[in-house]
This record gives C-alpha cells, structure tokens and sequence, in this order.
C-alpha cells in the first residue's frame, strides 16, 4: 500500500502518515533539538517508511532542502507548500483570523480525522502534529487519493 508523509517543518517536527485510502496511519511530534539532527534524522525517517510515494511539506529553507534531497536520493515526489494552503482548503476565513485561532480550529479538526481514520486517539496532540495531520490530509486531496473531503469530516 503507498503511503503519503507529511513533515510540518521545524526542530519540533509534526510527521503524519496516511495510507492510499486517505486514512490516517500514524502521526506523531519529535523534538530533534537542533537542526543538525534534524539534518543527519532525515534519512532514517524517509528509510522507514517502505511504501511511501509522496512526501508533502510544509516550511521551507535549508531544513526543507534537506527533506527535498532526501526524497529525490529515493526518487520520492516532494510538494512543498505553505500553512495558506492547507488553511484555505480545509478551513473556513473566519476560523483563521488569528494564529491561535487557526491553531485551535486545525486541533478540532485534526482529532475529527484520527477518529475518521481509526487511528489511535492522542493522550496529547501537539500543534504540529495537528498541523501534520491537515497537512497530510491536504496531501491525500492533492494527490487524488480522496477525491473530496469525506461527510464525515465536513462541517
């Protein structure tokens, strides 16, 4: 089964995996500490997942260049995009006024689609894993694997 890794960016990293029926896998938030272990992380992270197909991230700089050469050392297709474009496809204008405001609705939002996906329910859920989970299922629409947000998950 291909699968689909989305990265929100960052030393504290958010990761999501969703598999080809666009559910949720796996998600999880790892501190790295710096960015040079973020750096020397990167292979090993790409390394474990066997059937991954795309990789889809957001942030950019020398952190989301290296993920990009990573990915293209396993011929793995890279979407970088910013918050703006997960937000404006899965969240109404008015839930994104303010950052924290944004933060709150994609929390909501991103605990809807772990019970969606059956995945398991955090006893905590960081922001960026939260991000993670919007931006991999932002992912899973762009890729066609969904061909529209489930009615389960529409509010």
């Amino acid at each position: 089964m291909q699968t689909l890794l989305a990265v929100d960016l960052g030393v504290r990293t958010g990761l999501a995996l969703y598999g080809a029926d666009g559910r949720l896998l796996r998600y999880r938030s790892q501190n790295f500490g710096s960015a040079a272990r973020l750096r020397r992380a990167v292979p090993a992270l790409l390394d474990a997942e066997r059937d991954l197909a795309w990789v889809v991230i957001e942030g950019g700089g020398p952190l989301a260049d290296v993920w990009e050469r990573e990915a293209a050392r396993r011929h793995l297709p890279v979407r970088r995009i910013g918050a703006e474009e997960w937000r404006r496809a899965l969240l109404y204008p008015r839930e994104q006024r303010t950052g924290a405001q944004a933060k709150t609705t994609a929390d909501g939002l991103a605990r809807r689609i772990i019970d969606w996906s059956g995945a398991p329910r955090p006893t905590s859920l960081r922001h960026d894993a939260a991000e993670a989970i919007l931006i991999g299922f932002w992912g899973v629409l762009d890729a066609g694997w969904l061909d529209e947000v489930p009615i389960e998950l529409r509010r």
